[in-house]
């Protein structure tokens, strides 16, 4: 990561905010709505992010680094652990800790543990209320004051991710409490990601609208070759990796037509996401138990060893 300047004497501010919360809470919709662009993979199915990642959002002199953090929840595998303790890892040197609710939901029983974590940071608590459009005014408010019973948080925003809806506030809100320093990344940058980690990305993020419930979950997908050519094209050439035979030719599907549809979706976005062409080639390799190899977890930073 390359740091800007010091420019404190030009009273610059940089400030880190932490997204958690459940799975399928928005929290990803919400850093690419916040950035402006798509720094974050989303899917209507839950635990689709798998590491932090960071995006950028400028407001005037003052930086917005916002951390979506995988979904926490009760984790069972050890790639389930290394999520979770990435979540709260994210949380480590943050200014403020953005609690992102479905409101949709409405009852918040379930969310106890988390927010005793959250009750014993130092940071500023924010309490971000999502998909506020499918619930009810008077509902909308007894959760409201439920949750801040709960953990006593310094702001809440009632919003819509999807839309858009009350994100600019909150951006405002959060560069006006930005601590006085230098910036932390360039200013017309956008993400921590690098671009092969990022078009891995936009393929797994395919693959899980293509496919079924449990397939996903044994699913990863690793950029071999990135190679640029003059005119401004890439060649990208990714290998997904699955943990069974039978789960390559769920991805296979019948005569191979079920990757073609994941390739082509997954090349659109990388274009439109880059800004450029790309030819995009996919593989589907079986690679057992992938999800007991260490190697497989530095890419992402994800702690192996994580309780």
């Amino acid at each position: 990561m390359t740091k800007a300047p010091d420019t404190i004497g030009n009273k610059m501010r940089a400030s880190v905010i932490a997204l958690v919360g459940a799975p399928n809470a928005g929290k990803s919709t919400l850093v690419n709505q916040l950035v402006g662009a798509k720094v974050s993979i989303v899917s209507a199915k839950a635990q689709t992010t798998r590491t932090r990642v960071m995006g950028v959002r400028m407001e005037g002199k003052t930086q917005l680094i916002f951390v979506d953090t995988p979904g926490i929840f009760s984790p069972r595998r050890r790639l389930d652990r290394a999520m979770v303790h990435a979540a709260w890892s994210g949380t480590e040197d943050a200014d403020a800790i953005c609690l992102v609710y479905d409101a949709a939901k409405g009852d918040p029983r379930g969310l106890e543990g988390l927010l005793d974590k959250l009750r014993a940071q130092r940071a500023m608590r924010i309490l971000i209320l999502n998909k506020v459009d499918q619930i009810k005014r008077v509902k909308l408010l007894e959760l409201s004051a439920r949750l801040n019973q709960l953990a006593d948080f310094n702001h809440t925003f009632m919003i819509s991710a999807l839309l858009g809806d009350g994100v600019d506030d909150l951006a405002s809100v959060l560069a006006k409490s930005a601590p006085e320093g230098p910036w932390l990344f360039p200013e017309d940058q956008l993400s921590d990601m690098q671009e092969r980690s990022f078009a891995a990305e936009i393929t797994r993020e395919q693959a899980f609208h293509q496919l079924g419930q449990e397939v996903p979950y044994s699913l990863t997908v690793e950029t071999e070759e990135w190679k640029e050519f003059q005119n401004g094209e890439v060649r990208v050439e990714q290998t997904i990796y699955v943990e069974r035979n039978s789960q390559r030719a769920i991805v296979l599907g019948k005569s191979g037509e079920r990757i073609r549809r994941i390739r082509e979706a997954a090349q659109a976005e990388l274009q439109k996401a880059t800004d450029r062409k790309a030819h995009l080639f996919l593989f589907v390799k079986v690679r057992a138990n992938w999800t007991e190899d260490p190697e497989r977890y530095a890419p992402w930073a994800l702690d192996y060893n994580a309780e």
